[in-house]
C-alpha cells in the first residue's frame, strides 16, 4: 500500500488523475461495449481502442471519478515490483523494495504513467510478469502466479503493441532457456504458461470483436496505422505516385496531397482518414496490407532505412513532455466524467504547470546514469552476478529496445511510447546496486574479522 501511494504522487501533485486525449475514449467506450456484451444493447459504433481496458476500468470510474483507476494501476505496479524485488533479494526485501519504489517514483516515468488514465503502464507489467513466471516460478506462490498471469492477460489485451511484444517476449524467453542449456521438457514447461496467456488474450479479443463486428480480428475497427506510417516515411507515397494511374484504390484519390506525417494522415481535420466516409474508410483498411507489401517489394532498402531511423529516434525519446493540456479536453469530459470538469480545470495539468520539462530531463539523466551502473555492475560482478538477476535483466532491456522498434515502425516516434517502458532500465540498475550491497553484507557477516585485520595491517 505504501508503494502504491508513492507511485501515485504525480496525480496527487496534479490534484487530479493525469489525462491524455485518448483517455476520453477509454472512459467512454467501456459503457457501450459492456451494454452490448451483458445487456445485448448493440451500438453502431463502439470505439477503436482496447475494449478490454475500457471495460476493465469501467467498474472503478463508473463515469464519476477516475481516482480509483489510479489506485488500481499503482497497486498493480507496486505488486509486480514487490514480487520482483522479493525474488531477487529475499533476505531484506522490505527495505530494498521501498528504496526501489521511492527512487523509481521520484526519478522515472513509472509514477507518471501509473497515474495516467491509459493502458500504457500495463505493457511493462506484462513483460515483467511473464519473465517472473518463467525465471522466478519457484519463488512465487500459486496465488501470486495466478495474479501475475491475470495482470499479464489484461495488459496484453489492453493495447495492440503489448500483444506483439508479449508474443515476441515468449520466443525470447524460450531462447534464453535454450542458451542456458535447459532440458527441452523444462523449456516447454516454463514457457508453456506464458504462451497460454498470450493465446488466451488472442482468443478473448477475437471472441469479443467477433461478437461485436461479426468478423474474426484481433484489432477491431482500427485506423490504417501501417498505411499512414509507410506513406509518411516516403516510400509508400512514392509507390502511389508512380502506380495510382492503374490502381483503383480509394487512397489514390488523395495521391496529390498525401502528407509526410502519419498523424496528419490519420488525425488532422481534413486528413485522409478523418474525411473519408464509412465505406471509404473500410476500403482504406483493406488497401493497407497490399500497399505495405507492394511498397516493401518496390523500395525495401529505403523503407528499412527509414524504419530503423524511426526506431532509433523512438529509443532516444522518453520524456513526459507530451502530458500537456489539450484545449478540447474539458468539453469531452462532459460525456466521460461529467461531474469532474471543474476539478480537472483546477489541476496543474490543465494550466500546463506540471514542470514536465524538468521531470523529463531528470529522467534522461537517471537513465544515462543507470546504463553506466549496469555496465559497471556487469564488469565488477562478473561471475558473481546472480543468475536470476541476469535472467530478468536481459529480457527487460530487450523489451525496451523492441518497444522502440515496434512503436517507431508502426507509428510516429513519440516520447509517450518509450517513456512507458524506459523506467525498467533504472529498475535493473537499482537491483544491481542492491545485489552488490547484499553480497558485501553477506561477506562481512561470514568473515567479520576481515575488515579489522586489513585495517590493523
Amino acid at each position: 500500500m505504501l508503494g502504491g501511494l508513492l507511485l501515485s504522487w504525480p496525480a496527487l501533485y496534479n490534484g487530479f488523475p493525469l489525462l491524455y486525449p485518448d483517455s476520453m475514449s477509454y472512459l467512454e467506450d467501456g459503457g457501450r461495449v459492456a451494454r452490448a456484451v451483458f445487456l445485448h444493447q448493440l451500438s453502431p459504433y463502439y470505439g477503436m481502442r482496447s475494449f478490454f481496458y475500457s471495460m476493465g476500468i469501467l467498474p472503478f470510474h463508473q463515469n464519476t471519478t477516475a481516482w480509483p483507476i489510479v489506485a488500481l494501476q499503482c497497486a498493480f505496479v507496486a505488486f509486480v515490483l514487490w514480487l520482483t524485488v522479493r525474488t531477487l533479494l529475499p533476505q531484506r526485501p522490505l527495505a530494498a523494495y521501498l528504496s526501489v519504489v521511492a527512487l523509481l517514483s521520484a526519478f522515472t516515468s513509472v509514477s507518471w504513467y501509473a497515474s495516467l488514465i491509459l493502458p500504457d503502464i500495463l505493457g511493462s507489467l506484462v513483460y515483467l510478469s511473464l519473465a517472473l513466471l518463467v525465471f522466478a516460478r519457484d519463488a512465487l506462490s500459486r496465488a501470486e502466479r495466478f495474479a501475475l498471469a491475470a495482470i499479464a492477460w489484461w495488459g496484453i489485451t489492453a493495447h495492440a503493441t503489448h500483444f506483439v511484444l508479449a508474443a515476441s517476449l515468449c520466443l525470447f524467453l524460450c531462447a534464453v532457456l535454450v542458451v542456458e542449456r535447459r532440458p527441452w521438457r523444462q523449456v516447454l514447461s516454463l514457457t508453456g504458461g506464458t504462451v497460454m496467456i498470450v493465446a488466451l488474450a488472442a482468443i478473448a479479443q477475437m471472441a469479443l470483436y467477433g461478437f461485436l463486428y461479426h468478423k474474426v480480428t484481433l484489432n477491431g475497427e482500427r485506423p490504417p496505422f501501417l498505411m499512414a506510417r509507410i506513406i509518411g516515411d516516403g516510400p509508400g507515397r512514392w509507390f502511389l505516385e508512380k502506380n495510382c494511374a492503374h490502381l483503383n484504390w480509394i487512397v489514390c484519390r488523395s495521391v496529390g496531397n498525401l502528407p509526410d506525417n502519419s498523424d496528419v494522415f490519420l488525425w488532422s481535420e481534413g486528413g485522409v482518414w478523418q474525411s473519408c466516409t464509412d465505406r471509404e474508410c473500410d476500403e482504406l483498411v483493406r488497401e493497407e496490407m497490399p500497399l505495405v507489401l507492394a511498397t516493401l517489394r518496390a523500395y525495401p532498402k529505403e523503407q528499412l532505412e527509414r524504419s530503423m531511423s524511426n526506431a532509433w529516434d523512438q529509443l532516444s525519446q522518453f520524456g513526459v513532455r507530451d502530458l500537456d493540456a489539450v484545449d478540447w479536453l474539458p468539453a469531452e469530459m462532459g460525456r466521460a466524467l461529467p461531474s469532474q470538469k471543474q476539478r480537472y480545470e483546477a489541476s496543474r495539468q490543465s494550466r500546463n504547470a506540471l514542470s514536465l520539462k524538468f521531470f523529463s530531463e531528470m529522467q534522461f539523466w537517471a537513465v544515462m546514469v543507470s546504463l553506466g551502473v549496469i555496465a559497471a555492475s556487469a564488469i565488477l560482478l562478473r561471475g558473481r552476478m546472480p543468475l536470476r538477476l541476469v535472467e530478468l535483466a536481459v529480457p527487460m532491456m530487450a523489451m525496451v529496445v523492441a518497444n522502440a522498434v515496434v512503436t517507431g515502425v508502426m507509428s510516429m516516434p513519440d516520447d509517450r511510447y518509450e517513456a512507458r517502458v524506459i523506467w525498467m532500465i533504472p529498475l535493473i540498475a537499482g537491483l544491481c546496486v542492491l545485489t552488490s550491497l547484499n553480497q558485501r553484507r553477506a561477506v562481512k557477516q561470514k568473515h567479520p574479522g576481515v575488515r579489522e585485520t586489513s585495517a590493523s595491517n
